[in-house]
């Protein structure tokens, strides 16, 4: 009997991709059985994105790479006003958001022979440089958004990347509030969250994500997580020494969130949007649910003293 190539979900390769015939394969096996914590020897290395903003371009070849592969709607129908930035947010129908900041201050650029930047001669004193970067979901490793999901819908793959399951999600958007880099949203019309799955289909087939294979200067770079800090490091401390002290990495280490893309950038973290020290809320009640769990049964132990003080 010939498979037929109807009603597949990128990277199983089968026509019952939900198993509905029963047939036990790997490729019909729920991404993580309920209760299992790990893959096991299925786990792979944790993947992510490094982004260096001091090559990016703002092309935007990432948003229409991203748009292309993964059929995310078109939504770039009008100028937003601010600047060339036409898409404005991270949101249900925009998983890559390039930033354009405009900054009322003096581009330094390398003249031969130069080690390091300088302001170039006869510039206008007051100088204007831009500021261009690619944002994407973090994929943390404390991710509030998968504490919160009730149904399961949000889950980590053996990448270590995270990613939600429309066909799960029933678009409670209790996600929403929970991601402090405002990255999920509920799409117009369909309800249900969508959001970056670092192109999870193409990690599976061993492929890079689209966004990172179609950025031309390299500005979003992919790979193993521990790599890529360790060559993110080094590249601070390259353009450190060639004189932008104000550089910094943001996201690039384990502490709070844990980061699976993290940036270079060239100033605050809020000139471009980020949030300066995001707190992790969940770590205060361990779980959502939890919590929930607790101040219902105190509820109802108190409904129950009540109505035992009563009967006497």
């Amino acid at each position: 009997m010939t498979e037929t190539r109807e009603n597949i979900i990128p990277g199983s390769g089968w026509s019952d991709a939900y198993n509905i015939e029963g047939v036990d394969r790997p490729e019909t096996r729920p991404v993580i059985p309920l209760g299992q914590k790990s893959y096991g020897s299925e786990e792979e290395p944790r993947m992510g994105f490094f982004t260096d903003t001091t090559v990016c371009i703002g092309c935007k070849a990432c948003e229409v790479a991203c748009k292309e592969w993964n059929d995310v709607p078109d939504t770039i129908g009008q100028l937003t006003g601010e600047s060339y930035d036409n898409t404005s947010a991270l949101g249900a129908n925009t998983w890559r958001h390039v930033a354009f900041i405009e900054q009322r201050k003096p581009v330094k650029v390398q003249e031969a022979g130069l080690e390091g930047l300088e302001e170039p001669s006869g510039g206008d004193e007051d100088g204007f440089r831009w500021l261009m970067s690619s944002d994407v979901c973090k994929h943390c490793t404390e991710a509030p958004c998968l504490d919160v999901c009730p149904t399961g819908a949000i889950f980590r793959t053996e990448f270590g990347t995270v990613v939600v399951q429309e066909d799960v999600c029933n678009g409670c958007g209790y996600c929403i509030p929970a991601c402090p880099f405002g990255v999920l949203d509920r799409r117009q019309g369909d309800g249900r969250v969508w959001k970056c799955t670092l192109c999870y289909d193409r990690l599976k087939g061993h492929m890079e994500p689209a966004c990172a294979q179609a950025c031309p200067t390299d500005s979003i770079q992919f790979g193993p997580l521990d790599e890529l800090r360790e060559k993110a490091n080094g590249r601070l401390e390259m353009v450190h020494e060639a004189g932008v002290t104000d550089a910094r990495l943001y996201g690039a280490d384990e502490g709070g969130y844990g980061m699976g893309a993290f940036f270079l950038l060239l100033d605050d973290p809020e000139v471009y949007g980020l949030p300066p020290d995001p707190e992790v809320v969940t770590r205060k009640t361990k779980s959502l649910w939890g919590a929930a769990a607790a101040a219902a049964g105190a509820l109802a132990l108190g409904v129950a003293a009540a109505f035992a003080g009563g009967a006497r």
